[in-house]
């Protein structure tokens, strides 16, 4: 009998331990606090790579005019020495991510690398008077136009077709 009261108070004491640990863990919890919102981002300023890109690229560099301020310029670059590389960043209205990605560089490779796998379909939209290919992909869906002067514009992102086609009927080489 005298050792079955030992094993009594040991998973007692496990049993209380355990709780003490949960009571512990539960005050800690209440006390860390908790930002369940999305962080801000930051709006960027992108006109003076623009002005750089559009002297130093080797085909007219694209840019949206006349979006409304729901739409944020979150990133941008231009990469000369790479092809003449553009990038513009935004978060949509919806916040979702969509991408101006242009290029002089060899068009399947760079449309892989800026749609991030997105494959070919057989749809195209017409958006002013233009001819854009739409590719589906698993991160991102892109709409593709091939340049008449050696480049390639790609708008992709996250957000839905109807957002990537918003962008591209904004796009201006001007």
């Amino acid at each position: 009998m005298a050792g079955s009261n030992g094993k009594q108070k040991t998973a007692r004491d496990m049993i209380l331990s355990l709780g003490l640990i949960v009571i512990a863990a539960y005050v800690i919890y209440l006390f860390v606090p908790h930002d369940d919102h999305a962080p801000d981002i930051k709006r960027v300023d992108y006109r003076v790579e623009l002005l750089t890109a559009r002297r130093a690229a080797s085909y007219p560099v694209a840019a949206p005019e006349g979006l409304p301020d729901s739409w944020k310029a979150t990133s941008v670059r231009f990469q000369g020495a790479d092809d003449d590389s553009w990038h513009l960043g935004f978060r949509a209205p919806d916040g979702e991510y969509v991408a101006v990605e242009q290029s002089a560089q060899r068009r399947a490779e760079f449309i892989d690398d800026a749609s991030q796998g997105a494959r070919e379909t057989k749809v195209t939209e017409e958006i002013d008077g233009r001819t854009w290919t739409r590719y589906t992909g698993g991160r991102y869906d892109a709409l593709v136009l091939q340049g008449t002067e050696g480049s390639t514009t790609v708008v992709t992102g996250t957000a839905s077709f109807e957002r990537l086609k918003e962008m591209a009927g904004a796009l201006e080489t001007s």
